[in-house]
């Protein structure tokens, strides 16, 4: 088996035992076909020295320490893949060092910024000045937001939840997510009280009231697209009077997790609540627990300051 039929088999386990999005699948081939055409003999018969120095050259060749790493990632899992299955007896990728990258800090939102956000959603979805459009819109951003910072759902996640989630009234939902693995999350009171609104709003609407999907569109896929509610959103920031540069439902998302940390949650807890596979995505928050301390020692110690 040359090394063309084995970066297809590893691909196909990938979608079939793990799951694997379109968009990763499609990733992981440019990589390994990369470095397969970078590496003499192919990368399936590859050694150590074989694929730092491809490493060695991609880095010459301008590539971001990100982008190293994400490939130097995706050949660790082909060769586990190899070791796994029989046809390779090492991993050559056992000894190499990942290079070294710095983490930015997620854009997050203050708790501040997050309420005046959430309020003026409010105020529109109850003002009586709209047109029935507009608002049937600020119904919709109503609930969305409210949903988004209740439960810190993946922008994907939220516009394709199914209408089930409100029809139930249920103070906790299933979601599928990354890998089509299935996490539960909470929901707020007021994000449920967004959501029967909404509800009630879409019921009355006949291109609306069978769809599915809590959040229907005229779309391809049956739902509200993320560019058209990223939009929305920004439009809400500028007129709340936050900078719509400064937000993003990526960043709403962030502010769900950061606000959690700050107030007392776990590391752990949040890290099933936002379906992150591994615990070092999560730590991108580390920051927020070591403020935290900071405060509590400065706050409860007889010596501080």
């Amino acid at each position: 088996m040359n090394s063309a039929a084995r970066i297809e088999a590893f691909l196909e386990m990938m979608s079939a035992e793990r799951g694997a999005a379109e968009n990763t699948l499609s990733s992981y081939r440019r990589d390994l076909e990369d470095a397969s055409a970078g590496i003499g003999g192919g990368l399936a018969a590859a050694t150590s020295t074989d694929i730092r120095t491809y490493l060695d050259d991609i880095a010459a060749r301008g590539f971001a320490a990100t982008s190293q790493a994400r490939k130097l990632s995706a050949i660790r899992q082909f060769f586990k893949f190899l070791y796994a299955e029989g046809l390779r007896g090492d991993d050559p990728t056992g000894t190499l060092d990942s290079p070294k990258k710095g983490r930015p800090l997620p854009k997050t939102m203050s708790e501040a910024d997050t309420g005046r956000l959430l309020d003026r959603a409010t105020q529109e979805a109850i003002d009586p000045s709209l047109n029935d459009d507009d608002s049937l819109a600020a119904l919709r951003l109503h609930a969305l937001v409210e949903v988004l910072y209740a439960t810190g759902l993946r922008v994907s996640e939220l516009v394709s939840l199914p209408v089930t989630v409100a029809q139930r009234d249920d103070r906790f939902f299933m979601v599928r997510g990354k890998g089509n693995k299935e996490r539960m999350v909470p929901l707020s009171a007021k994000a449920r009280t967004a959501m029967r609104t909404w509800l009630a709003a879409r019921a009355a609407v006949p291109a609306l009231a069978d769809s599915p999907f809590l959040f229907p569109a005229a779309s391809e896929n049956g739902y509200l697209s993320r560019q058209v509610f990223a939009r929305e959103l920004k439009g809400l920031a500028a007129r709340a009077g936050i900078a719509a540069a400064k937000i993003s439902p990526h960043v709403l998302r962030h502010a769900f997790a950061s606000h959690l940390l700050q107030n007392g949650a776990d590391l752990r807890a949040v890290q099933q609540l936002l379906g992150h596979a591994d615990i070092s995505t999560t730590q991108i928050y580390t920051h927020v627990l070591e403020e935290r301390l900071v405060r509590l020692v400065n706050d409860h110690h007889p010596l501080a300051d």
